[in-house]
Order: C-alpha cells, then sequence, then structure tokens
C-alpha cells in the first residue's frame, strides 16, 4: 500500500500515515525499513502493510520512496 506521512512526533517516534480510502494508520518507529536514526517527515511518501497492532491497525515494513538522487519524495 502506498501513502503521505501526515505527521510524525520525533521525540515520541510516532505519527500516522494517510492512505486513500483508509484511515489514518498508526505508525511506530520500529516499523521504519531505514538505517540509523529512523524518522519521518511530514508530506513524504511511503510503501507500507497494514498489520493488527496491540490498539488496533497500524503500518510496517514502512520504506519511503527516494528520488534518484537518493532524496526523500
Amino acid at each position: 500500500m502506498q501513502g503521505r506521512v501526515k505527521n510524525f512526533n520525533v521525540d515520541k517516534g510516532h505519527g500516522f500515515i494517510e492512505a486513500e480510502g483508509q484511515p489514518d494508520i498508526f505508525v511506530h518507529f520500529s516499523a521504519i525499513n531505514e538505517p540509523g536514526f529512523k524518522s519521518l517527515t511530514p508530506g513524504e511518501t511511503v510503501d507500507f502493510v497494514i498489520v493488527e497492532g496491540p490498539r488496533g491497525p497500524q503500518a510496517a515494513n514502512v520504506t519511503v520512496h527516494r528520488s534518484e538522487d537518493g532524496a526523500p519524495q
């Protein structure tokens, strides 16, 4: 599934992704497939899957779309 980061609180390590036809989806920093410090920026396009978490649906296997030069899109 594809969506855009709606918000992400770096201090708390979580935020929400918006995807067409879905309610906002919770995302935890541990679900982000990035090396080093894991964070998302509002507006970034991401691929992810929805899994059932302890409090309901949440994003897993989150990958940020990158342009050819490696910059987030």
